[in-house]
């Protein structure tokens, strides 16, 4: 069984990161999972959450936007439209778009084509701050 993995996180604009890990934990789907070396390979779907990873006893927390987890021979691959470590989050801005997101829903109702576009923001700006905290507590 090997030590390490290999992670790489990638979005359509750039690879946010390549380096080995210990262990990586993410928020799929269906609810959070953890990954170790030497995992059965498998593929999900990523919603809006945190993805967490460790590497010499460091952790290092990430905001990410929709995507796909794989894990192949230790080697794990993260696509995803937006990914943000926790010390790059401008949290007044977070906290701005959460404020938008929440003034918006209070002014539609559950079957107008925007609400899901201002659910999914509120999300959003929620993950971010909460990342945000936890890189601030190191």
């Amino acid at each position: 069984m090997a030590e390490k993995m290999k992670l790489e996180i990638v979005t359509p604009y750039c690879k946010v990161l390549d380096m080995e890990v210990d262990e990586v934990t993410a928020t799929g789907k269906l609810g959070e999972f953890g990954v170790l070396p030497g995992h059965a390979p498998f593929l999900t779907s990523l919603k809006i959450g945190e993805l967490a990873y460790k590497n010499n006893n460091v952790s290092e927390h990430m905001s990410l936007n929709w995507g796909y987890f794989e894990v192949c021979e230790d080697k794990i691959i993260v696509l995803v439209e937006t990914a943000e470590l926790a010390s790059e989050i401008d949290v007044e801005r977070a906290k701005a778009a959460q404020d938008r997101a929440e003034e918006a829903l209070k002014k539609l109702t559950s079957e107008d084509k925007q609400f899901k576009v201002y659910e999914a923001a509120l999300q959003r700006a929620i993950i971010r701050m909460q990342v945000a905290g936890k890189g601030a507590r190191k």
